[in-house]
């Protein structure tokens, strides 16, 4: 039995009942990764075989004497922009290539006390900022279903693990589209929470008021599981929201075996007819919405207004930039960032400068330097401050519609994924890539991508909007749409040769 393959619910199980040898399951899912990581890059860091070995079965074993533990064993890729405790967080850039976790992140804590285990930490775009998977400082992810083609960033490397084999679980972040872009590329079920809802602790920050940590997963119930693991309030964030949500996997569990009699969903139109959403990709959310229609739900069509889908793209991307000019301020060689001692000739401006030069990678520093500039006396007004009016008019008229209708249903991605170098130096048209996205982040609310079908073999992903801390309704959709359109656990098998 190829244990790699299993859902991680069935997996689970059959760890518990001792249907399936601890050691078995990890050597499955380690041969995948000595197999194929040497082409997709999926993984930054990868811990030794037998110390994850032995977590997984002592994680087992007290599942089996104490019952819980709803993810016991299970092995989690998770990305490298999260602190897991004696592992390096590079965040894909040579800036943090020795920089080694002194602690958990809150949702690494949650994963440990759910009985779960980081296999290594993920591939990403370089301080989360691409939309390809090719910024990174290690190499560029590819994608298992077509290693000439990208995955989609930032959450590339989780993306890239999932779908290949190579862990059962996942955790991405989302600051524009980070989780559902690669998710709709490599058939995979990723979700970006409500703002707020899962501890952005131990996160390095890109644009604090846009990302969120959130699940990926090959099927429904394993998303819904995870979230649910790593959800709730957290007094370490600031930004937390207090609680902690029930019964998502029983949601999960009612899509998948009663459908989505009784949701509404609005297809929006705006992006039906925008001429940069790719043919294949409308024709794609016509399917899925026929296939909600066919799970029960009522299905209409909906408008954003013109202004919210010519705006937000540049409102998000001013908000990001300048968020990142200040996070990343902090690398400079001296409180993060390598110890280089600076020359007898240098001042602090030109020490400053030419380490930042060399160990930024160009995506960086050309957001750096935007960021500061739209910050910069004299442009603050004409840019920053119009972006979060431009943020607002966004968030408005999104919970407006989420009024009338339960769920908005849109394109994940504007086209098939790009080859390998086709977008990566053109910002023009890889900023044009999150069109579909960040419209969930400047309004906070949840959103998920799921597959709905393949195009050119490829399985490719539809998006669903909820309105806030509706994860709910948002999770019994995907399990109607998944029940229907029969794509779940799906793994690629990429030539290595």
């Amino acid at each position: 039995m190829d244990a790699y393959r299993l859902p991680g619910w069935l997996l689970r199980e059959k760890l518990v009942q001792g249907e399936i040898d601890v050691a078995d399951y990890v050597a499955s899912v380690y041969e995948r990764i000595e197999r194929l990581d040497g082409l997709l890059r999926a993984y930054i860091t990868v811990r030794p075989r037998e110390e994850v070995e032995a977590e997984v079965r002592q994680r087992v074993e007290k599942a089996r004497r104490n019952g819980g533990l709803p993810l016991a064993g299970l092995l989690v890729a998770v990305k490298d922009v999260i602190h897991v405790k004696g592992l390096p967080v590079t965040c894909g850039s040579k800036m943090l290539g020795k920089y080694v976790a002194v602690y958990d992140a809150t949702v690494v804590e949650r994963l440990r006390e759910a009985g779960a285990v980081v296999v290594g930490k993920t591939n990403m775009d370089e301080f989360a900022m691409g939309s390809t998977g090719e910024t990174s400082a290690y190499g560029a992810s590819r994608n298992p279903w077509s290693p000439d083609r990208v995955p989609g960033g930032s959450s590339s490397g989780t993306a890239v693990a999932l779908a290949a084999g190579m862990a059962t679980l996942g955790l991405g972040t989302d600051t524009g589209g980070s989780i559902r872009m690669p998710s709709a590329w490599t058939g995979l079920y990723g979700l970006k929470p409500t703002y707020g809802l899962v501890s952005r602790y131990g996160l390095v920050s890109y644009a604090d008021s846009l990302e969120q940590i959130g699940p990926m997963a090959r099927n429904t119930r394993d998303l819904a599981a995870l979230l649910e693991a790593i959800a709730g309030f957290d007094p370490r964030d600031s930004t937390s929201l207090p609680g902690k949500p029930r019964g998502l996997v029983e949601a999960a569990e009612e899509g998948l075996k009663n459908g989505a009699r009784g949701l509404r969903v609005a297809v929006v139109k705006e992006f039906m007819e925008h001429p940069g959403v790719h043919e294949s990709v409308k024709k794609l959310v016509e399917a899925a919405a026929r296939l909600l229609g066919d799970a029960g739900a009522e299905v209409g069509e909906a408008r954003l207004g013109r202004e919210v889908l010519e705006y937000s793209l540049p409102a998000y991307y001013v908000i990001a930039m300048a968020e990142a000019s200040s996070n990343l301020a902090r690398y400079d060689g001296v409180r993060y960032g390598p110890r280089e001692p600076p020359q007898p000739w240098e001042g602090w401006n030109t020490y400053y400068s030419r380490i930042r030069a060399k160990y930024f990678g160009a995506e960086v520093k050309l957001r750096i330097m935007l960021g500061s500039w739209m910050l910069s006396s004299g442009y603050r007004d004409q840019y920053y401050i119009r972006a979060l009016k431009m943020r607002r008019i966004v968030r408005d008229r999104v919970l407006a519609l989420l009024e009338e209708y339960d769920l908005l249903l849109a394109p994940a991605v504007v086209a098939p994924p790009p080859r390998l170098g086709e977008v990566v130096d053109d910002p023009e048209r890889m900023y044009a890539l999150d069109l579909a996205t960040v419209v969930a982040n400047l309004s906070g609310v949840p959103a998920a991508a799921a597959p709905a079908g393949r195009v050119d073999g490829i399985p490719l992903g539809v998006q669903l909007i909820a309105r806030p801390l509706g994860e709910d309704r948002l999770l019994r959709a995907l399990g109607a749409l998944e029940a229907v359109s029969g794509l779940a656990d799906l793994v690629a098998e990429p030539a290595t040769g």
